[in-house]
Formats: structure tokens, C-alpha cells, sequence
């Protein structure tokens, strides 16, 4: 009897290794994998998709394909963006109106350093070449206090929560184009960080004119802003900027 137990026993704890062993996730080597397996590395697979894909739509980087979709914005008005060139038009002397323009060289930067999406704020009406009509032009529709029609308006703006607002001073403020997107473009409650390309008259009346057309918008008072003269070789300083502002 004795003997009949202890076989029992043996047998009993042969069965309890072999199911131990049998449950870990380390193959053996020359197993094949069974039904069950395979259903499940399909399981798994396919729920990888799926999670890659609502990574997709809400906005964060898609590892299958790198895509993304930023919740940042560079929104800018370069003259470059707003000419027509004259076949006379000298880069040399005439920096800002050749593209890539002061501003517009800002906003790529800012751009390289956030992943935002760039915007250019253009009018449909484009300005002159020539620095004197485009400066007559700009104090004309300043004192009318004008707004030229723009050829487009951000599309889904409801994603982005921060905006980088780039612009040049012209006559101590801003183009009134500026003001024309922000009317349009309503900033309320985003996060806005403004930089600015500017002659002597430095940043001038320009943010109160923002702040006033766009109240409900927060503006930083942490305000990047060069000489036109050193716009071309801001590069380092912009992004170092952008970095320290987290």
C-alpha cells in the first residue's frame, strides 16, 4: 500500500514539473509553434496595427510610417511671400523681398526646432519689389486701417494649442495683413509666442497691436526680435530661443 502511494506521489509531481515547464515563454529549441501560439501572435499583431493607427489620429507619431500631426503652428507674414519680383530686384540690397526672406528664414527655423506645420500668411494682392511703393502701400492701408484680403485661412486650427506668430515691423507696428489673420484665425486660449524682424524701430507698438486684436490669446512676453541686417544668421540664436522656452 505504501509502495502504491509513493508511485502515486511520483507520478503526481512529474505531472506538476511538466506543466511548469511547459508554461514559461522561452522555446525549446526544435519546437514548433502550436495553433494556439500562432492564433495569438495574429492577435497581437493585428492589435499593434490598431494602436498604431489611433496613434495616427490623435496626433502622435505614427512609427509605421513616421507620420505625424503637430499641435504646433508657425504662422508667419514675410514680404518675400508677398511680392512680385522684378527681374531688376538685387538680393544683395534687397534681402528681405528675395526669398527666403527675413522672416520667412525665422519661421523655417522655428519650424526645424518645434515640428510645427508652417504657415504663410499671404495676401491676395500681392505688394511691390520695390522697398519705397511696398512702404507707401503699407502706410496707406496702416492709415486706413485696412485689411487685406488673404488668399487662405489655417485649416484645423482647433489642433494646435501653442502658435509661433512671426512678422516684420513695418511703419512701428505690423502689416495690417497680421491683423487680418487674426481676425480670422481666432487664438483664443492658445499659447502664442511671437518673433519679429525689425530696422531701428525695434518691436515698436507691434505687440500691443496684437495683444488688442487678439485679447483672449496668451501672448508670452518672452519675445524673440533681430535687426534685419542679422536675420540671416539667426539661426543658432532663434532655436536656442525656441529650446529654452521648453
Amino acid at each position: 500500500m505504501k509502495k502504491m502511494i509513493a508511485m502515486l506521489l511520483t507520478a503526481a509531481v512529474g505531472f506538476s514539473l511538466t506543466a511548469c515547464g511547459n508554461a514559461t515563454n522561452e522555446p525549446k529549441a526544435g519546437n514548433t509553434p502550436s495553433e494556439e501560439s500562432i492564433q495569438m501572435q495574429e492577435q497581437t499583431s493585428e492589435t499593434g496595427e490598431l494602436l498604431q493607427q489611433e496613434s495616427a489620429q490623435d496626433g502622435t507619431v505614427n512609427e509605421a510610417d513616421g507620420a505625424t500631426s503637430s499641435n504646433i503652428l508657425v504662422a508667419y507674414f514675410s514680404w518675400a511671400d508677398n511680392a512680385v519680383l522684378e527681374d531688376d530686384v538685387d538680393a544683395v540690397t534687397s534681402p528681405s523681398v528675395v526669398a527666403p526672406g527675413n522672416v520667412q528664414a525665422l519661421a523655417g527655423w522655428v519650424q526645424e526646432a518645434t515640428g510645427g506645420d508652417l504657415f504663410s500668411i499671404r495676401v491676395t494682392e500681392p505688394y511691390s519689389s520695390d522697398w519705397d511703393d511696398c512702404l507707401a502701400r503699407a502706410n496707406q492701408e496702416r492709415g486706413e486701417n485696412a485689411r487685406p484680403a488673404l488668399q487662405e485661412n489655417v485649416e484645423n486650427l482647433d489642433q494646435y494649442d501653442t502658435v509661433f506668430l512671426g512678422y516684420p515691423n513695418w511703419w512701428y507696428g505690423v502689416p495690417m495683413a497680421l491683423l487680418t489673420f487674426l481676425e480670422q484665425n481666432d487664438l483664443s486660449g492658445k499659447q502664442v509666442y511671437l518673433f519679429c524682424s525689425h530696422g531701428t524701430g525695434g518691436l515698436a507698438s507691434s505687440v500691443e497691436i496684437i495683444t488688442e486684436t487678439a485679447p483672449e490669446a496668451i501672448i508670452s512676453d518672452n519675445i524673440f526680435d533681430c535687426y534685419e541686417e542679422d536675420a540671416a544668421s539667426s539661426r543658432g540664436a532663434i532655436q536656442e530661443w525656441v529650446n529654452e522656452l521648453g
